[in-house]
């Protein structure tokens, strides 16, 4: 098994072909991109040289996504990166996008985390009312046998909600019976 702690080594052959150590095949640049957005480290060594590649081939993985329209840096980041070498600025600007993209992954981050913690779906206009709708279907449908769709263990409504349940049973099985009255008469 792999140690995911240290970074995947992919040796560059003098064919410039990409060997990963851990699997013992070649890879491609998808490949790579595919292992850094599974959250792996890789580091790229020449193997004649011992020089270590990493930056130019995480540059030439950005760049082809870049001219195939999957672009996430706009001109203007780029024009100031390519300004950023030949100014005093180059010693602040590794740290900065270091600080700027940290704060990217802890605001997603962040912002994944309230969207698992609350529905999304349940601030909506009627969504209460909808499923008030669908535990009252399933409680008729089934007859009134583990109701609110069969959960077993789950806490029985307050009596106000059952005085709404009652009246969207009686809406759904007049719905029903307009159903099966339309349907009859479509059979003849």
């Amino acid at each position: 098994m792999a140690d995911t702690n240290k970074p995947l080594l992919i040796k560059r052959y003098a064919s410039r072909r990409l060997y990963n150590t851990e699997t013992s095949d070649y890879v491609t640049l998808d490949d790579i991109a595919e292992f850094i957005r599974e959250g792996r480290e890789v580091q790229i060594i020449d193997l004649k040289s011992g020089d270590d590649l990493t930056r130019q081939y995480l540059l030439q993985i950005i760049a082809e996504h870049e001219s195939r329209g999957e672009s996430v840096l706009p001109i203007s980041v780029l024009t100031d990166l390519v300004r950023s070498y030949s100014t005093q600025a180059t010693s602040m600007v590794p740290d900065f996008l270091a600080a700027s993209f940290e704060m990217l992954q802890k605001s997603q981050s962040q912002m994944m985390e309230n969207m698992a913690k609350a529905n999304p779906l349940a601030g909506l206009p009627g969504m209460d009312a909808m499923r008030a709708q669908q535990e009252a279907f399933l409680k008729a449908m089934t007859g009134g046998m583990g109701a609110a769709g069969g959960q077993e263990g789950s806490a029985e409504a307050p009596p106000a909600a059952d005085a709404d349940d009652a009246e969207g049973l009686d809406d759904i099985k007049k719905q029903l019976a307009d159903l099966q009255d339309k349907l009859s008469k479509l059979g003849k």
